[in-house]
């Protein structure tokens, strides 16, 4: 069974920072590319960063600059460097990546639990 696992939410106050971890664990081949997404009471579900197996990386402009993402291949682990963090950056935030399962020749989308992440002002 493959899952993702998340951790590393909390509170904080604005302009600290915080480090999400994620981390892909089953019968695994590869896993191209993982991302983490975010969804505010009342909002969609959005893209916050991805990365490839290569390291190229695609940010949401709300983050730029702010926001760090970057993963260990060996470890199937994602993580995601929070600085500067702002109050509407509160949301819970999802790890996403495509996974290709031993035995199986199409990748599959899984998604995370979720981890809360809280900015207080």
């Amino acid at each position: 069974q493959v899952q993702l696992v998340e951790s590393g939410g909390g509170l904080v106050q604005a302009g600290g920072s915080l480090r999400l971890s994620c981390e892909a664990s089953g019968s695994i081949f590869n896993v191209n590319p993982m991302a983490w997404y975010r969804q505010a009471p009342g909002n969609k579900r959005e893209l916050v960063a991805a990365i490839t197996s290569g390291g190229t990386t695609n940010y949401a402009d709300s983050v730029k600059g702010r926001f760090t993402i970057s993963r260990d291949n060996a470890k199937r682990t994602v993580y995601l460097q929070m600085n500067s963090l702002k109050p509407e950056d509160t949301a819970r935030y999802y790890c996403n990546a495509n996974i290709l399962r031993v035995g199986v020749f199409n990748y599959d989308v899984y998604w995370g639990q979720g981890t809360q992440v809280t900015v207080s002002s």
